[in-house]
């Protein structure tokens, strides 16, 4: 049963039969996972089989996302789960406050002056906050958020372009994508929970040494409402040959012979 995400969508989607299609058409080895937040903690506590983390352990929201799309867990946290301000600002669950836009915690570490690491601070897009206390990450088959507010989807480079492709192939439009360096998590799902458009970012040092995030892969962040049209878009790709994986045709061949097998 469909319950409103933040973006008023009540859709009933079928998530069982839209991952199934992804994968069909691109092998993914990851499971694409939904991401909501809650006005209240009492509202996440309804969902089934809601994992919460030791309170005593603090993680990194690059962990919660990690726990979720390795192990299939349902998890839920509000601020004080996390390690501090620089998680929780993004996904709205702290303010953008005067001592999080100064860049101290940076300063020294990623950006070699303060204004530097400031101006990175200003730089990251955030959910906002105030809204809501609590959010919850689930496997996007578990049907346990009803429309999560993002889903993300990690796959290798080939299979990443192969889904803009397929969300390309109606409607075009061309996607601009951010990089903020450290705290990439920004323009992933920061920036999905800001605007709700596909946002793709290159990950982070913190999500490859916390979150489990593989040398070889790249992560899309956005609204539920595009999953629809990314699978029609690669069944459309494939009827003329456009098929991940991607054959190698070789370097020294004409390629005018496996481009006729698509073009007329």
């Amino acid at each position: 049963m469909a319950t409103q995400n933040c973006w008023g969508d009540t859709h009933d989607y079928d998530f069982v039969n839209l991952v199934d299609e992804l994968n069909r058409y691109l092998r993914l080895k990851a499971t694409p996972i939904g991401m909501k937040r809650f006005k209240t903690e009492d509202d996440m506590n309804e969902i089934p089989r809601l994992r919460r983390p030791d309170p005593s352990q603090k993680l990194a929201m690059d962990q919660v996302v990690g726990q979720c799309r390795w192990i299939g867990w349902t998890l839920g946290i509000t601020y004080d789960n996390l390690m501090g301000a620089q998680c929780g600002a993004v996904v709205g669950l702290h303010p953008k406050d005067e001592e999080w836009l100064s860049g101290n915690q940076m300063n020294g570490v990623w950006y070699g002056t303060l204004e530097d690491s400031a101006a990175h601070q200003k730089a990251m897009a955030c959910a906002s906050h105030g809204d809501y206390e609590a959010i919850a990450v689930s496997p996007l088959t578990s049907g346990r958020l009803g429309n999560p507010d993002i889903c993300l989807i990690y796959a290798t480079p080939g299979q990443m372009i192969t889904l803009i492709n397929g969300l390309q192939h109606m409607d075009y439009k061309k996607l601009d994508f951010t990089c903020v360096g450290e705290s990439a998590c920004a323009d992933s799902w920061g920036k999905a929970l800001q605007t709700g458009e596909p946002s793709l970012p290159i990950p982070c040092y913190a999500e490859r040494k916390f979150g489990g995030v593989q040398d070889d892969e790249l992560l899309i962040a956005l609204a539920p409402s595009y999953l629809p049209k990314i699978v029609k878009g690669l069944a459309a790709l494939s009827k003329v040959g456009l098929r991940y994986p991607i054959p190698n045709h070789g370097i020294q061949k004409s390629p005018l012979e496996s481009i006729a097998k698509s073009y007329t």
